[in-house]
């Protein structure tokens, strides 16, 4: 990275830090979902920083898109809204930085690769790093097709978050734990998001595999609602990704129903 871009750019808590500082208090990372612009650009703004307020060490605020492959019902029904009420790309960057500027803990977008490439891959990365985001996680992106996402987040210093899962082979495994900086995301089923009642007997074996491949912090997403599930992978995993639980209770119960579960989820109330 350049000076000059040095310059330009706020100081940001990356993923890796927010999830280190967790380790150092004896504790699994949490990290908090929500879909930008649901139910509207504001109200984002205001249950990302009650999450915070509540526990959660990562934001992951992700960008709807009209063709999501991972997103389960109840995150793309809230998409669905959000792309209805006019939500654009670009306000991305504005939410990212009003989060940012209300709390400390790391914010991550989550993106599919689409969006990203129309606004200009390099584009998107000076802006996301100018908001104070700290990078981007990316679920239909594959090592071998990111050279040019590499290459941009690297000069501006942002986190990469790539996928694993029960399926991945030893060698996509090893691949793509080497292509991650932040974390890496581990996902515990073969399927969309969702709230499940069990965490999937596959999930610590995915962790496992990571780990063994060299990552330093292997986070779990999909499936997980409840405070006794973040104990439970929290026991062998670094971090633990709450999404569709909580935009339920934003949907059913607003900020207050969004700052009630994360309270409960990081164990800060029963």
């Amino acid at each position: 990275m350049t000076e000059a871009t040095n310059q330009q750019l706020p100081t940001v808590r990356s993923a890796a830090q927010a999830i280190e500082k967790a380790r150092s208090e004896g504790r699994p990372a949490l990290i908090c979902y929500l879909p930008a612009g649901y139910p509207n650009t504001q109200a984002t703004i205001d249950a990302a920083v009650a999450m915070a307020k509540n526990g959660a060490d990562v934001i992951e605020i992700g960008i709807p898109y009209s063709d999501p492959v991972m997103d389960g019902e109840v995150i793309q029904a809230a998409t669905v809204e959000s792309l209805a009420n006019g939500f654009r790309v670009p306000e991305i960057f504005d939410i990212v930085r009003a989060v940012t500027e209300q709390c400390d803990a790391a914010v991550e977008v989550m993106t599919y690769w689409n969006p990203v490439m129309r606004v200009g891959v390099e584009e998107f990365a000076r802006r996301l790093a100018e908001a104070g985001g700290a990078g981007l996680i990316t679920p239909d992106l594959i090592p071998d097709e990111a050279s040019e996402w590499f290459e941009v987040s690297d000069k501006y210093g942002l986190d990469r978050v790539f996928l694993v899962a029960p399926s991945s082979t030893p060698e996509r495994m090893e691949m793509t734990v080497k292509a991650s900086r932040g974390f890496v995301y581990c996902v515990s089923v073969m399927g969309v998001t969702g709230a499940r009642d069990n965490v999937s007997a596959a999930t610590q074996a995915v962790v496992d595999r990571a780990h063994a491949a060299g990552a330093e912090r292997a986070c779990v997403g999909l499936g997980v609602s409840r405070r006794e599930h973040v104990e439970e992978i929290g026991a062998y995993a670094d971090g633990v990704i709450v999404g569709t639980a909580l935009v339920a209770a934003l949907r059913d119960r607003g900020i207050d129903g969004v700052a009630e579960l994360t309270a409960k989820l990081s164990g800060r109330t029963q």
